[in-house]
């Protein structure tokens, strides 16, 4: 038989002395006090003290080989967006989520993707001689399910004609080429990938002088030597036949054919090349001397830019076509403020295997997923909702991403309190972060509770303070990620982060998880230090009782950028109506930061308080005790 529970009106059948009697009171008319004047106090997860040992639990609880074998199932096949190991890949998250037991959603749109059916590649020589070139990794093929090296909308064409060498493409370059009379036009351009322009950019900028095709390749290690570095041609971003609303099912869309959608592609046809294709047919150019400032990134033995007298004859036939693609989520519904979102983000699809891009951060994201859920069990809700998204489609123009903002505008511009990218979590050493500038100081306060994989007993924040000498945040300025919907289209704040610059196998067929066992994260120490940074950003995103946002650091960005403006115009423009503007959000700014700094002051008074009221009650209640007895 279960033990009775004492009957609350006789715990106290003596009477207690006065002293205590008058404590009780006391503590009841302060606690009344409190409860009117104040601000409630936050629940368990913001509670400072509660919000620590979660933080903690989240990270002691980092496995580098749970995040190896994730990786490890991501990579098994190739799944480009729009095929059948791509939707694979999407059933294999979403089994994840719901096996931690998260709220799971999907969400599928129609998208128009592209596709190669067929392409070749020859060279013909001054000899006489031809070589045919192959367009995919050697040792692969579609058996593999390897997808042929391509230009994702790339229109398709062939051309037959001498080969020009025009180094990375750019406007300078062809004046270079115009000075030694070299004139592109009915030619197939040879382009090096490299700096800023993008592909699409290359494409277009040989176009408008003139060529009939373009030849892109990377230079590098020997996964860019062997290696094809497919990619985008097409300008913008998310699905182009539904341009400003999302493409679901019964949605209008625009005819291919139509004038909006063609302006986003190029005119003529590319393709991708291996640097070692590229050095067979540099050294084979003449004619017209290389320029000086080129000559520093070729091999010794490319003496001309041409046209030829090497030609080469270059087929692509692709195709477009209206694919679903397939977003999934993992909702962790807040318990004080569930209209306000916290975001972290990651895409799936990949060009091949997608070892580096983008599975290492889906791998962390699967690890957070699961980290989450441990605390789910310990008793943790967050105080704001945090969302997990999988995007599908982001290598054909972030189209999954942008498709759902757009589905999701008015929500997101309203609610959204912050959206964290990782795309490729790990490419190498050293950190590197973008961010809009109100998130500045929070990145900098978390990479100081994280372990360094890299370095002995530091920190991320040492390490990187001592790699860089000051903490170099840049900004979300690219069309290159998931973050640039919410970015430019909700204008929700945002991080983009990564361990290393550049690596090697960029969107090649060697982007598998043999290259990242072997040089890319061998232990998988970098793949855990991502995912403490990412979880811990969400978790004091979703629970602190006061936003950590800093929007000084905004004023401080706004005001170097009116600088570098004002020089840039000479005072030929006032700046005037700017600077007043800069001027107002300045004030805005302090204000707010001044009543975060009273509200955390009167949080932290109110948190001491109740565990001094706590102790008194316990005091009156084990002295009445002692009272009864006697």
């Amino acid at each position: 038989m279960g033990q009775r529970l004492p009957n609350p009106t006789t715990l106290f059948t003596s009477k207690p002395s006065a002293a205590c009697t008058f404590l009780s009171l006391l503590v009841i008319c302060i606690l009344g006090f409190y409860t009117l004047h104040y601000v409630h106090p936050a629940p368990s997860s913001s509670n400072p003290q509660t919000a620590l040992r979660f933080r903690r639990i989240f990270l002691s609880h980092a496995t580098n080989a749970t995040v190896a074998s994730y990786l490890r199932a991501l990579t098994l096949h190739p799944h480009l967006a729009g095929t059948r190991p791509s939707l694979d890949t999407a059933h294999f998250v979403r089994a994840h989520f719901m096996g931690l037991g998260l709220d799971t959603h999907w969400a599928h749109y129609n998208s128009l993707l592209s596709y190669p059916l067929r392409s070749s590649l020859s060279a013909h020589f001054s000899n006489g001689s031809h070589v045919d070139i192959p367009l995919t990794e050697q040792g692969l093929s579609a058996e593999n399910g390897v997808v042929g090296a391509y230009h994702a909308y790339s229109p398709s064409g062939s051309a037959h004609a001498k080969v020009v060498f025009a180094n990375h493409g750019t406007d300078e370059d062809y004046r270079a080429l115009a000075e030694l009379g070299v004139n592109v036009s009915g030619c197939v351009v040879l382009v090096k990938r490299g700096g800023e322009l993008p592909r699409g950019e290359a494409v277009g900028k040989a176009e408008q002088n003139g060529a009939l095709a373009v030849l892109l390749y990377t230079e590098g290690g020997d996964g860019f030597k062997k290696g094809f570095e497919r990619g985008l041609v097409r300008n913008g971003a998310g699905d182009p036949l539904t341009p400003g609303w999302a493409g679901v099912d019964g949605a209008e869309r625009l005819d291919p054919e139509d004038p909006e959608v063609l302006k986003r592609f190029p005119k003529i046809p590319s393709m991708p090349l291996s640097a070692k294709a590229a050095e067979l047919l540099l050294a084979t150019l003449g004619r017209s001397p290389v320029p000086n400032q080129w000559r520093a990134s070729l091999p010794a033995g490319v003496r001309g830019v041409g046209p030829g007298p090497t030609v080469v004859n270059f087929t692509y036939q692709g195709e477009k076509k209206l694919v679903a693609i397939h977003n999934v989520f993992a909702v962790i519904r807040g318990a004080e403020e569930p209209d306000r979102y916290v975001l972290l983000g990651n895409h799936r699809d990949a060009w091949t295997y997608g070892a580096v891009d983008p599975n290492s951060g889906t791998a962390a994201l699967l690890d957070i997923a699961r980290r989450y859920a441990l605390l789910m069990r310990s008793g943790w809700i967050p105080r704001r909702t945090i969302i997990l998204c999988s995007w599908d489609a982001e290598e054909f123009g972030m189209v999954g991403s942008t498709e759902w903002v757009e589905q999701n505008l008015a929500n997101l511009g309203s609610k959204a309190v912050a959206y964290l990218n990782v795309d490729c979590a790990v490419q190498g050493p050293g950190l590197f972060v973008r961010a809009t500038p109100q998130l500045d100081n929070l990145i900098v306060e978390v990479t100081k509770k994280v372990k360094d994989p890299d370095s002995e007993g530091a920190t991320v924040y040492e390490t990187w303070m001592s790699a860089n000498r000051s903490i170099d945040i840049q900004r979300l300025s690219a069309l290159d990620s998931d973050f640039a919907p919410f970015v430019q289209h909700a204008g929700v704040p945002s991080i983009d982060m990564y361990y290393g610059r550049d690596f090697p196998v960029y969107h090649t067929a060697f982007d598998a998880y043999d290259w990242m066992v072997n040089f890319g994260d061998p232990l998988f120490q970098r793949h855990v230090a991502v995912a403490g940074i990412w979880g811990l950003l969400a978790l004091h995103l979703a629970d602190d009782s006061i936003l950590p946002f800093n929007f000084l650091s905004y004023v401080d960005q706004l005001k170097h950028y009116k600088d570098v403006l004002s020089s840039l115009l000479d005072g030929s423009v006032s700046l005037h109506p700017l600077t007043t503007a800069i001027q107002e959000f300045a004030y805005a700014a302090k204000e707010v930061e001044h009543e975060a700094q009273v509200k955390s002051e009167i949080y932290a008074k109110l948190f001491v308080f109740f565990i001094l009221a706590f102790l008194c009650c316990q005091f009156v209640k084990i002295n009445g005790q002692r009272l009864i007895k006697k």
